[in-house]
């Protein structure tokens, strides 16, 4: 089940916490978060799982940033969001998808626990230009069934800016040959 909007104003600094929270960014199921103005993109043509991916710092300048098609940018929400007891999801708001503006590849579905700024995996079917404080996507909130285990990761939780992918530390960790078989 989804909260409704009232429902996630009813539950914000218990379950649910938004800073900052504007109760005119409140919708009737959701509540829609704002870009910050800094946005990564990765300097390889080619990226590999197995390394730390070096990325460049883009600032939107107030005038805009034009996104081209085929780059993937990273970028962040200017708020900051917790959750206990539900799981976060994460969908661009329709007005931006009218634009063709992806705002997440596969990362749109969160965790019961996770506390941090939502990184965005920007994309765009044609050039568009972007703006920062653009309330840009929009995070709801389902039940959760059945025990469950808050969410801990050492790579994404707590973050503090844009998070580039951190999948090279999976790498790191010891793995059996076994594993890795068919």
């Amino acid at each position: 089940m989804i909260l409704s909007g009232l429902e996630i104003k009813k539950r914000l600094n218990k379950d649910i916490f938004i800073d900052p929270f504007n109760d005119d960014q409140l919708n009737t199921n959701s509540y829609n978060l704002r870009l910050h103005n800094q946005v990564l993109v990765y300097e390889s043509a080619v990226l590999d799982m197995k390394k730390e991916n070096k990325v460049r710092e883009m600032i939107i300048p107030e005038d805009g940033l034009q996104l081209e098609c085929g780059q993937l940018y990273l970028g962040r929400t200017q708020e900051r969001t917790r959750t206990e007891n539900f799981v976060p999801m994460l969908e661009g708001r329709s007005s931006i998808g009218r634009l063709g503006l992806f705002v997440h590849v596969t990362a749109g579905f969160g965790d019961v626990g996770f506390s941090g700024y939502w990184t965005l995996e920007m994309f765009c079917v044609k050039p568009i230009r972007i703006y920062p404080g653009i309330e840009i996507c929009q995070i709801f909130y389902h039940t959760i069934q059945g025990d469950f285990e808050r969410y801990h990761s050492e790579k994404y939780q707590n973050n503090q800016g844009v998070q580039p992918s951190l999948l090279y530390k999976d790498f790191q960790k010891a793995r059996p040959t076994a594993e890795l078989s068919p």
